[in-house]
């Protein structure tokens, strides 16, 4: 059984930093994409990151470039997402999801990053809250 626990959320003011995990079970890590999402109230689920182990592949939703950064530790099946210099409009719940081999929803041989069709897995999301 596939599981993703999200862990690392929490109240930082403006400016602060925090640090998510993804930590993986239920399917191999030889060849998967772990992506970050996040989702405010009254809004839709957008993209923040992901990383694709099959090519190498890392994305960033222009939103975060310079101040998140993405990476992984295989040994640990665990997947982080750093997230420094945060502002009120990363308030949101922040989910990861997998992607575990096989052609996707939108039929492509590997996950288009930030697309949420296209992952098989979530996790039940954790919240991040940013005070100005």
């Amino acid at each position: 059984e596939v599981q993703l626990v999200e862990s690392g959320g929490g109240l930082v003011q403006a400016g602060g930093s925090l640090r998510l995990s993804c930590e993986a079970s239920g399917f191999s890590f030889d060849d998967y994409a772990i992506g970050w999402f996040r989702q405010a109230p009254g809004k839709e689920r957008d993209g923040v990151s992901c990383i694709i182990r099959t090519d190498g592949s890392i994305w960033y939703d222009d939103s975060v470039k310079g101040r998140f950064t993405i990476s992984s530790d295989n040994a640990k099946k665990t997947v982080y997402l750093q997230m420094n210099s945060l502002e009120a409009e990363d308030t949101a719940v922040y989910y990861c999801s997998a992607w575990t081999g096989g052609m996707t929803i939108s039929q492509r041989t590997i996950p288009m990053c930030g697309f949420p069709g296209d992952y098989d897995y979530w996790g039940q999301g954790t919240q991040v809250t940013v005070s100005s």
